[in-house]
């Protein structure tokens, strides 16, 4: 699932490197970052919030935060949603303008001013669990996973990485739907925030009708914190994994909602925090193969950057490669 061509997630910049058994900067050489932007988010002709994000999938991430922040409830609460057509390209590029109908009114000035106090990170630092509790209960029993099962995400995340493998600076978030015996991955996004990254495959499953996700698996390549596992619980997903170490709070969070939390989930080992009770092998027949969720229609693509002007090689830096387990 590589980074689509007409996509600008990586962009090329000169890098100088230094070592320490050397004597001296090498001569800058072609290297490539991340893209990372700012996407301006208005709903209802009002402005809701600014994110910083890598470009791509605008309209899912857009979709994904409005459904973790309670301001869209259903796919058929958005009545329209596009990029601006407005404005300079790199305005219009950056700019997302959404209508809603039937949606709730009154929480778009608290989520405004919420969103604006937490830079634009979900939930962070304001939820408490009775408010998480009115809008998502508790997600019940029922869904089975063996372990090893999920020890074969990493490098399934790893091996759709392109953009990573590329830079070493993106975040990603996959979704995989239990079938049976296996885990099937059907979404994987990446971004250079790990919530960004999971409002875009939420969205992605919001546009495609198949919330709540009460079969589904979210595995991030980050840590566990609890923004992460609260945009989990309102789409109805039972087991929330990831790379890195999970929070207090995630912990917490993950408990209350009766949902699995597993983390260090690395090499040929994980932690399971909560919710044990769900890694056994899955006690029911497989129904139909989950079916991959198709990518959003892209807008145009803009102008790539000219590369810089061609230099010697320089030795490459050692980082490339680590994967989704070297975050």
């Amino acid at each position: 699932m590589p980074p689509p061509a007409d996509l600008p997630l990586v962009r090329r910049v000169l890098v100088s490197r230094h070592r320490r058994a050397s004597a001296q900067l090498t001569p800058p050489a072609p290297d490539e970052v991340v893209v990372e932007e700012p996407l301006e988010i208005q709903v209802d002709g009002k402005p809701l919030a600014v994110v910083m994000r890598t470009p791509g999938d605008d309209l899912d991430l857009v979709r994904g935060l409005l459904f973790a922040e309670g301001l869209v409830r259903s796919a058929d609460e958005i009545a329209a949603i596009g990029h601006c057509r407005r404005g300079s390209a790199a305005e219009a590029g950056n700019r997302v303008l959404v209508t809603r109908q039937g949606a709730p009114r009154g929480r778009l000035s608290a989520a405004r001013r919420q969103l604006v106090a937490s830079s634009a990170c979900g939930v962070c630092g304001r939820v408490t669990l009775e408010q998480l509790a009115t809008r998502a209960p508790a997600i019940g029993a029922g869904l089975h996973v063996a372990p090893d099962r999920l020890l074969e995400l990493p490098a399934a995340l790893r091996a759709r990485q392109a953009a990573f493998a590329r830079t070493g600076g993106l975040h990603a978030a996959a979704l995989a739907m239990v079938d049976g015996e296996r885990l099937a991955l059907v979404a994987l996004r990446e971004d250079v925030g790990r919530h960004n990254a999971v409002d875009k495959v939420i969205g992605a499953a919001l546009r495609e009708r198949l919330l709540p996700l009460s079969r589904a698996v979210l595995f991030v390549s980050g840590r566990a914190g609890y923004e992460i596992v609260q945009k989990a619980r309102v789409a109805g997903i039972p087991i929330v994994a990831a790379v890195s170490a999970p929070s207090s709070l995630a912990v917490e969070l993950a408990e209350a909602g009766g949902q699995t939390l597993v983390a260090f989930l690395r090499d040929d080992r994980l932690n399971v925090y909560c919710g044990r009770e769900r890694l056994a092998p899955a006690r029911r027949a497989p129904g139909a193969t989950p079916r991959a969720l198709p990518a959003a229609p892209r807008r145009a693509a803009r102008a790539p950057a000219p590369p810089p002007p061609a230099r010697a090689a320089a030795p490459r830096s050692g980082r490339r490669g680590r994967g989704a387990a070297g975050r």
